[in-house]
């Protein structure tokens, strides 16, 4: 079955594919907002041991399960244990994350991939920036937001038709370089404004009374969110690995690589908010509202600008690629379907549950959902539910129902001798990262309070 079945060719496209899954919008636009409204350096610090508590053990345990199996997401629980075939309900959890996700991600990417032109055309007529009013026009209304999103989820299946190592391993191996010398060129022209070092400081000088309960398990929340933790990604991207990928170096090195370009991408933001007087809480709007005001103040802003959006819309293209990898390997596996057929029948999928969702910000917000509109009740399942419980699941299957030597020798292949940091890991799979989880998915029903 391995030889039959495409995956990586080299260890550097496992991990820039994988670093890829991991960049994302939540990087460019969560991360950012969600520093803001929390009081910046302390909820970064606190992100930061998220990560390492809870990220990382997940993401080496999601690893050590694909590879192990070398099969989809659905049939590597189904068969990792043998005779509990249940497991195969995180995998069939994985996948309707992904279609919940992608529903209303691809609207959120189809802004981002829409602001790109739209910048680019203020810049060349030297005319006034974006102002709200062409957000809010935008994200309410009906065509213009469901012909990006058509396009957007187009885009991204073309790239995934092309297959794994021609495919997913080529464009990731491209658009990552290209983004983080974006961000890199975003940094610069930022952190040189006069002003700039408030920003600076309060990304990274922490003011512990702004932490509170919420705000601990927000950062925790987000994490297990940035990492493509639970959804069936990181399961399904092992499962292409090869056996010379050294899996707990190689995730240390994403998951450090996905946290440095979401402190480079606040590093953009903040020193350039508070140079020019901007609200760092602005929340969800910092990026379509408050970016383009505040670049549009520097010399060169509105080119900066469409930079800006360009390195959103590559972080953006790299998630949206393993979110429909997941189905798309289901479908090629399970049903035996060709790739062209798989991916046709998850783009539609995905533009059919879209539909709604782009259309609640609009045109249906009238209509509500566990007083809820379409958009924010997908986003508020897969967050607060099919990722946390999917996550303890796997936490649960690598640390409890698989033998241990069994998964410590998977994780062990290709090191030179066994490592001490090893068994340590694996006890944060076994005990911290599924305790921690419990706490997030408490939290998302309201269990410490507001």
């Amino acid at each position: 079955m391995e030889t039959q079945r495409d995956g990586f060719a080299s260890s550097v496209g496992a991990f820039t594919a994988t670093v890829a899954s991991a960049v994302g919008l939540g990087n460019i636009w969560k991360f950012p907002y969600l520093a803001g409204v929390n009081g910046g350096a302390a909820f970064v610090l606190t992100y930061l041991l998220a990560v390492a508590l809870v990220g990382l053990p997940i993401l080496v345990a999601e690893h050590a399960i694909g590879r192990k199996m070398r099969q989809d997401a659905v049939a590597s629980y189904a068969r990792v244990v043998p005779k509990e075939g249940f497991w195969a309900v995180i995998g069939y959890a994985g996948i309707v994350a992904a279609f919940f996700i992608m529903a209303f991600y691809s609207d959120v990417a189809g802004w981002v991939f829409s602001y790109i032109p739209k910048s680019l055309i203020a810049a060349i007529r030297g005319t006034a920036p974006l102002e709200s009013k062409a957000f809010i026009s935008l994200s309410s209304g009906t065509w213009e937001p469901l012909l990006w999103q058509a396009g957007v989820v187009v885009f991204i299946s073309i790239i995934v038709l092309a297959g794994v190592s021609k495919g997913i391993e080529r464009a990731t191996k491209l658009t990552m370089p290209i983004l983080l010398g974006l961000l890199i060129l975003c940094d610069i022209r930022a952190l040189t404004l006069p002003g700039a070092f408030k920003g600076v400081q309060f990304l990274f000088e922490p003011d512990f009374s702004k932490l509170s309960g919420a705000v601990i398990l927000s950062a925790l929340g987000l994490a297990f969110f940035k990492l493509s933790l639970g959804m069936g990604t990181m399961t399904t991207y092992g499962s292409y690995m090869p056996h010379t990928v050294r899996l707990v170096p190689n995730a240390s090195r994403v998951a450090l690589a996905d946290t440095l370009v979401s402190i480079l991408a606040g590093l953009a933001i903040f020193p350039a908010v508070f140079a020019f007087g901007f609200e760092p809480a602005s929340g969800p709007s910092l990026l379509f509202i408050s970016i383009p005001a505040v670049f549009s103040k520097m010399p060169l802003g509105n080119y900066f600008t469409v930079l800006f959006f360009l390195l959103s819309a590559l972080a953006a293209t790299g998630a949206m690629i393993s979110l429909i990898e997941v189905p798309v390997a289901w479908l090629s596996g399970k049903m035996n379907l060709k790739r062209p057929t798989a991916v046709l029948i998850t783009a539609t999928g995905i533009l059919v549950l879209g539909l709604p969702a782009t259309l609640s910000l609009g045109l249906w917000a009238d209509v509500k959902l566990f007083n809820m509109g379409f958009f924010d009740l997908l986003d508020y399942i897969q967050q607060n539910l099919l990722l946390p419980l999917g996550g303890l699941a796997i936490a649960l299957v690598a640390g409890w129902r698989l033998p241990k030597a069994e998964f410590l020798r998977e994780l062990e292949t290709a090191e030179p001798n066994k490592p001490w940091y090893i068994p340590v890991l694996y006890t944060f799979i076994k005990f911290i990262a599924p305790a921690l989880i419990i706490l997030v998915f408490l939290n998302g029903f309201g269990v410490f309070g507001k």
